[in-house]
């Protein structure tokens, strides 16, 4: 019997060896070196022991069977460097690739029946071992999920998923699951063809069992001479060519074309589908292989999945601080922000107290939640004790016994200096009190408390139920204790932090600006507001920089630059985009807020389009610049701000700059990040390019000297840059 670590062997009477897979020192099991090994090693024993009639995979993690690859620790060069092989990079990550794949191949074609016993979740190269497998019995737990979520990380599946889901499924309903990266239940999986069986959790081993034994000479469909594909495949085949014409054009609406895995999925799964799998599965490693090596999948890997997982572990929590778990938060504000965190906190198991001017503006926000969870069909029962931990009130009195305060009040510093003096009035000083202000200084606002060591500033984005990011903004003077306090509250609601230092906008708000006030710049010179849009969503935004504006509503953007101008005196310096702003309000266009912004949002509900007088508002027609120009600009714009952000100290580490612009305002996340993305083009590039548009456009795209030094110096962000204390 061969040795193995990360899979138990157990050989039964009846000759059929158990495996099971039990990654030592992990919570959940992961594909990584040992057991890649093992699975080779366990293979072989399958193929050769005379004594082995058959096998089943299972695990004994009770998280689930695996979880998918080791991103970590992903090592795609076979071993080696390579130097002094002979071998190119590409040749050599192939060969890294197609060891797993490979190896699966083996097992599906080892000549003796192989089942997989799924007792949880299996996402995945997870996913990938048991479509290897001859037969699937999973786990009937509606909680369990089977999906290969590559995709959402800039990978796509490269264990065989690419071809053998086609082959169970169909090749259309298969590109749906591939290209979003979605998941299913059991029952959907049963549905599919996707497992064999669904049944209880305690008989999955036996029933497996007993399958190995009846089916002795078991293989997989595809290596029959009669398979053929569900719904049928072929460049022939009209409904085959139906789908990838459309499956094309859908693909590229969402990405825009700027992601790498989404042609690759394309393309693996069409060549691969008129092929034989052997060679299919050798074309899905060399796509695999080429994906891999661009840069754009290792930064949406550190980012979305890496630097994600360490800030939601704590990674920017202050050490020796006790754990500080929220029992009862006092929200201050009913309004759309105040209502979202009410009910995210009470999703959490948080009590609520939500206070507002009058009773009725409170209650208003609890229905906030009611109507949500209706919308979203929750259990009644669950729905009701939600809703039973919200407790509207316009009376500061019960706020007492609060161990959070958070406040969401008018984006005025005078009303929100009345609502913190008015709380801790009731709860003390020693509570922690977060403003979710979305620009004024933590610094300035602490003054209203008497501890500011205990005052933080906690920034939520809109809608909260939906946006994952959470800011949490240091003041000059708070303290450890408050920061731990907000990184404790935002893990208990589930949501991603990055730790930012004060600044005016912090660094969230203060970059997104810039993409919103380029916009508007381009605007004012008079280019036409399509071009402005649909340049933006090309470059990879989410939506264009004037439609953004509209639901943020522009006269909370009128306000917000009013009080920075009164803040900032004869610092202020007034810009085209403010202008703009200024002509709308005076024009009563406030956005969608009341149906009439940069875009129209007619009555009966059809859909919004761009205002057909806007460009004859701003005055201004001449030529367009072209699509490039008008791209560079959106983009560079944000580049520059988050290199000042970065210079200034307002950012400590470029994670937190890069998930705070992918999560927080949507910054395009193919390229992990405007900190990643500097690094990739290269800092003398970026820096030759900001003079560039410096001289052409103004001191707005002007470099910081930080940004000069590293580029003269060769460094990067990432290969640079060390971590401050928290």
């Amino acid at each position: 019997m061969t040795e193995t670590t990360a899979i138990r062997q157990e050989l039964d009477p009846d000759g059929v060896l158990l495996l099971t897979i039990d990654c030592p020192g992990l919570s959940m099991n992961v594909i990584n070196e040992a057991l890649g090994a093992d699975l080779i090693a366990v293979t072989e024993r399958i193929r050769t022991d005379d004594t082995v009639k058959g096998a089943v995979i299972t695990s004994g993690k009770a998280s689930g069977f695996v979880a998918g690859a080791d991103l970590k620790g992903m090592n795609f060069a076979g071993g080696g460097s390579g130097a002094g092989s002979g071998k190119s990079r590409m040749a050599l990550i192939y060969e890294g690739v197609w060891a797993l794949n490979g190896t699966l191949r083996a097992l599906e074609t080892c000549g003796k029946p192989v089942a997989v016993a799924l007792n949880g979740l299996a996402l995945g190269g997870g996913l990938e071992i048991a479509l290897a497998c001859h037969y699937r019995v999973c786990a009937d737990n509606p909680k369990i999920t089977l999906g290969l979520p590559e995709v959402l990380v800039g990978l796509f599946p490269g264990a065989g998923g690419t071809q053998r889901l086609p082959r169970l499924m169909g090749v259309q309903p298969a590109l749906m699951y591939l290209l979003q990266g979605k998941n299913m239940s059991p029952q959907e999986a049963l549905g599919f063809g996707v497992v064999n069986e669904v049944a209880p959790a305690g008989e999955i081993v036996e029933r497996a069992k007993a399958w190995v034994l009846a089916n002795p000479k078991a293989v997989a469909p595809w290596d029959k001479k009669e398979f053929k594909f569900p719904g049928g495949a072929g460049a022939m085949n009209p409904a085959f060519a139906q789908t990838f014409i459309a499956g094309n054009a859908m693909a590229n609406k969402q990405s825009n074309g700027n992601m790498n895995q989404i042609k690759a999925i394309m393309s693996v799964v069409y060549e691969g589908a008129q092929l034989p799998i052997d060679t299919a599965l050798k074309l899905e490693s060399k796509y695999f292989a080429k994906v891999v090596a661009d840069p754009q999948a290792g930064n949406m890997i550190r980012s979305l999945f890496v630097s994600k997982q360490a800030a939601e572990k704590g990674a920017r929590r202050p050490a020796n601080v006790a754990p500080a778990k929220t029992a009862k938060v006092g929200m201050l504000g009913a309004g759309l922000m105040g209502a979202g965190i009410a009910m995210v906190s009470a999703q959490a198991g948080i009590e609520v107290v939500l206070l507002d001017r009058d009773l009725a503006a409170a209650e208003k926000g609890k229905q906030y939640t009611a109507d949500r969870l209706a919308k979203k069909r929750t259990d009644p029962a669950k729905a009701a004790e939600i809703l039973g931990r919200i407790h509207p009130t316009a009376d500061y009195a019960d706020l007492k016994g609060c161990d959070l305060i958070i406040e969401a009040v008018f984006e005025t510093r005078d009303i929100k200096a009345g609502v913190t003096k008015a709380t801790e009035a009731v709860v003390g000083a020693d509570v922690i009190f977060g403003s979710n202000t979305s620009t004024l200084p933590i610094t300035g606002l602490a003054e209203a408390w008497s501890k500011p060591e205990n005052f933080i500033g906690i920034h939520f984005f809109s809608p909260v139920e939906k946006m994952p990011l959470v800011e949490i903004i240091v003041g000059k003077k708070t303290g450890p204790e408050a920061i731990a306090k907000a990184l404790d509250y935002v893990a208990q609601i589930r949501k991603t932090p990055i730790v930012v230092n004060d600044s005016r906008g912090f660094y969230t708000s203060r970059c997104f600006g810039t993409y919103v006030q380029e916009g508007l710049s381009l605007l004012a010179e008079g280019v036409t507001p399509a071009l402005i849009e649909n340049c933006g969503k090309q470059m990879g935004m989410p939506v264009g920089a004037l439609a953004v504006n509209d639901e943020v509503g522009l006269d909370l953007s009128y306000k917000v630059a009013q009080q920075t101008k009164a803040d900032l005196g004869d610092a202020w310096k007034p810009s085209a985009a403010e202008g703009v702003i200024a002509k709308m309000n005076e024009l009563g266009r406030y956005g969608r807020k009341n149906g009439k912004g940069f875009y129209a949002y007619p009555e009966d509900g059809s859909p919004k389009h761009l205002w057909p007088d806007l460009r004859a508002m701003v005055g201004v027609t001449g030529v367009d610049p072209a699509p490039a120009e008008v791209k560079e600009r959106l983009l560079y714009r944000q580049l520059v701000e988050c290199a000042r952000c970065f210079a200034e100290g307002v950012l400590e580490t470029p994670q937190d700059g890069d998930l705070g612009a992918i999560f927080g305002w949507g910054f395009a996340p193919f390229t992990g990040g405007p900190f990643s993305h500097m690094d990739t083009v290269g800092l003398a590039n970026v820096v030759a390019t900001l003079d560039r548009l410096a001289q052409a456009h103004g001191e707005r795209f002007s470099p910081p000297q930080l940004l000069r030094d590293m580029a003269a110096r060769g460094e990067t962000f990432y290969g640079n840059s060390i971590k401050k204390a928290a």
